[in-house]
Order: structure tokens, then sequence, then C-alpha cells
């Protein structure tokens, strides 16, 4: 896995802590969603994740700065209430920005063939993260190559004015991210016909992102 994507949730207004201490220690960026703890009380005192607003950080980094980038969110809220939040990273299958999204598919074309023969995931989650209007077109393009749904969630930048990166992507503060899942075997079908986007087609107006999705099960009841 050439990145991995470090998840972080605090309390609400408190996402741009972790975006700037990841970006201190090399990460281009981050996207910022507003979530709401659902826990109970006896979770709620283990992991302060309980009934209110909260800021969930996502941020995608090389897996080279794994630990740097961990050690920096770390330092950056000790200072904080006890139980301020948690983090967690995933493994990210695939990392493309547009503008040379089919030209990096080529690149790592060879290393990730040898890294899926290797999972024995079934499904695939397809993160897309793009200018705010703009999911919809990627869900629309995403269906014709064989998806059949997903989830749209508003999002903000947390890049500041004037900087030249975030995730290579131009400053624009208010995103949406996509977030699709499908079967394995249709991942790179889809993530070419969403590359394929005018939408996308610009040097730094989205990326997408993958994430191996384990133990898939669907719930309510059964036919």
């Amino acid at each position: 896995m050439s990145h991995k994507l470090i998840i972080s949730i605090v309390p609400h207004n408190c996402g741009e802590v972790i975006t700037t201490a990841a970006n201190q220690a090399g990460a281009a960026g981050g996207s910022i969603i507003m979530g709401k703890g659902t826990a109970e009380n006896s979770i709620l005192q283990l992991l302060g994740i309980g009934d209110s607003s909260k800021d969930i950080a996502y941020v995608v980094i090389p897996k080279e700065i794994k630990e740097k980038t961990i050690a920096s969110i770390v330092e950056a809220t000790s200072n904080k209430k006890e139980h301020f939040g948690i983090l967690f990273a995933l493994d990210v299958c695939d990392f493309y920005k547009s503008g040379n999204i089919s030209q990096t598919m080529n690149n790592q074309k060879g290393n990730l063939e040898g890294e899926n023969k290797m999972s024995n995931s079934t499904h695939q989650m397809i993160n897309v993260i793009v200018n705010k209007g703009y999911a919809e077109d990627a869900m629309a393009a995403a269906r014709k190559a064989g998806a059949s749904g997903g989830t749209i969630i508003g999002a903000r930048g947390t890049a500041k004015e004037g900087d030249a990166q975030f995730f290579g992507m131009n400053i624009v503060p208010e995103k949406d991210m996509l977030m699709i899942l499908v079967p394995t075997e249709k991942k790179d079908d889809i993530i070419k016909a969403i590359s394929e986007l005018p939408c996308l087609s610009e040097a730094g107006s989205g990326i997408i992102f993958c994430n191996n999705a384990n133990d898939f099960t669907l719930l309510g009841k059964s036919k």
C-alpha cells in the first residue's frame, strides 16, 4: 500500500487542529466532515464520542510519513481535554489526483496487481472528493460503469488561503465526498468512468482513493 488514510474524530470546530498538525508533518491537506456522536455514556467515557457534533478529519498521506504524522497529531492534541477524540489509520489501495488520473493508474498498475492478488476483499470503497456540486455527476458516471449507488457527504477543505495544494487540489472551501461500495472486479472500470468526467479534467479539481471493504454484509430482512 503506497498511501494511508488517517481518520480522526474530534469535537466540532477542532478538525483544523488535526489537519494543521498533519500538514506540519508533510501531508498536503485534508477534508473535514461534520458528524454526530451516538455512543452510550460508558463508551463516551472511554472514547469521548457522545451525542454531540463532531468533526471527522480525513487525511491521505504517503505511508512513509504515517508515524511522523500521527506523532504530530498526538503532540498537537496533548494539551486538550481527556478523551478529546480518537484516531485510526486505514490502508489506501489506490490514490489518484485529477488531471493525470489515467497516467497515475497506468503507473500504479504493476504495483497494485501484486497487492490486489494478496487481498481477499470482495468489495472496495471508492472515495471521491470533488468541488461542491460535482458529486452527482461522479455518481451518474459510476452507475453507468456498474455501481448500484453511493452516499454523498458535505465536507470542507482545510488548506489555508494561498496554499498551493489541498491534496494537490485548488482551494475551494466547500467539498462533496462521494462514497461508493462496489464489487472489487468493477472498481477499475468505475474509477476510469469517473476520471473521464470534464469536472475532473483539470489538475487540482478532485481526488479518488480506495479502501478494502472487509466482511461485507447486507443488513435487514432477507428475502
